[in-house]
């Protein structure tokens, strides 16, 4: 058990087809990162990580139910070379949409 409960499994690393943004595009997902239950700052380490690994051009979705790292996570973008495509409200979590660089 870690220190703030059930220690999770390792982010899902699966792909999950294709999402339709905000403004109406379109996008295939490469990869997806479930932060659903997680507190600062792991939904922003998980996040680094996952795009650390992802290939240019890889679009990455993060689900997240914590509004803090909702609101951290699209700036941190640019410094990891990577863009922010949007964030869509679902009824019990965020999903945070962004592409590789």
């Amino acid at each position: 058990m870690g220190i703030f409960g059930k220690k999770k499994e390792q982010p899902q690393a699966d792909a999950a087809g294709e999402l339709t943004l905000e403004d109406g595009n379109v996008v295939s997902i490469a990869q997806v990162v479930d932060c659903i239950g997680d507190s600062c700052p792991r939904p922003q380490l998980m996040t680094k990580a996952a795009l650390s690994k992802a290939n240019p051009g890889d679009i990455i979705e993060i689900k997240i139910d914590n509004p803090t790292s909702v609101e951290a996570i699209p700036p941190m973008m640019p410094e990891l070379g990577s863009t922010c495509l949007g964030t869509i409200k679902q009824s019990r979590y965020w999903q945070v949409v962004v592409r590789r660089d």
